[in-house]
C-alpha cells in the first residue's frame, strides 16, 4: 500500500538487483557472492570489486549483525514515517554492511556493536525491505527484571 502524499520515490529494479528485491519479497535476505574469488558483497553489482568477475551468485544470511554507526533523522519528514526516523548501518554476521531504518525505537539504547536483527516490512510504495530492531534475544535489565517478577507471581 502506498503511502498518500509521500515524497518516497519508487524502487527501481535493475537487472542487476531484482534478485535481492525478489528475496526481500520472500522475507529473505541475500548477499551477492563472486563465484571466482568469494568476495561478498552489497549493494548488489555487476562486477566484483576485487576480481572484477561477473560471475556471481548468492547467500542467503542469517539476519543478525551488530550495530556499526546510526544517525537519528528529524527533517525533513515525509508521512511515510516515523520521526524521529533512527537509520542504522550494521555489520552483518554474513560479513557485508546493509543500511535500514529501525523500527521504532529510543535511541537511547543504541550503542556502537549492540546486537541487531533484520526483518521484513512493508515499504511505503508498497514493497517488503529489511528493517531493523535491537536483538530480542537480549534482554535488557529492565526487561529482565520484569520478567522475573511475572514469574515470581505465577504469571506467565
Amino acid at each position: 500500500m502506498t503511502t498518500p502524499g509521500t515524497a518516497v520515490p519508487p524502487i527501481v529494479r535493475t537487472h542487476d538487483n531484482v534478485f535481492w528485491f525478489d528475496a526481500a519479497a520472500e522475507g529473505r535476505l541475500v548477499v551477492q557472492r563472486c563465484t571466482d574469488c568469494t568476495t561478498l558483497r552489497h549493494p548488489p553489482a555487476p562486477t566484483c570489486p576485487k576480481c572484477r568477475s561477473f560471475e556471481w551468485d548468492s547467500v542467503e544470511s542469517n539476519r543478525q549483525g551488530t550495530l556499526h554507526s546510526w544517525t537519528v533523522v528529524h527533517h525533513p519528514q515525509d508521512p511515510a514515517f516515523t520521526y524521529p526516523l533512527l537509520v542504522g548501518l550494521v555489520d552483518l554476521d554474513t560479513g557485508t554492511r546493509l543500511v535500514a531504518d529501525f523500527e521504532p525505537t529510543d535511541h537511547d539504547l543504541l550503542a556502537i556493536g549492540c546486537p541487531v536483527e533484520v526483518f521484513f516490512a512493508e515499504h511505503p510504495r508498497g514493497e517488503i525491505l529489511p528493517r531493523l530492531r535491537l536483538r530480542r534475544s537480549e534482554a535488557s535489565p529492565k526487561d529482565t527484571a520484569t520478567a522475573a517478577d511475572a514469574q515470581q507471581q505465577g504469571v506467565s
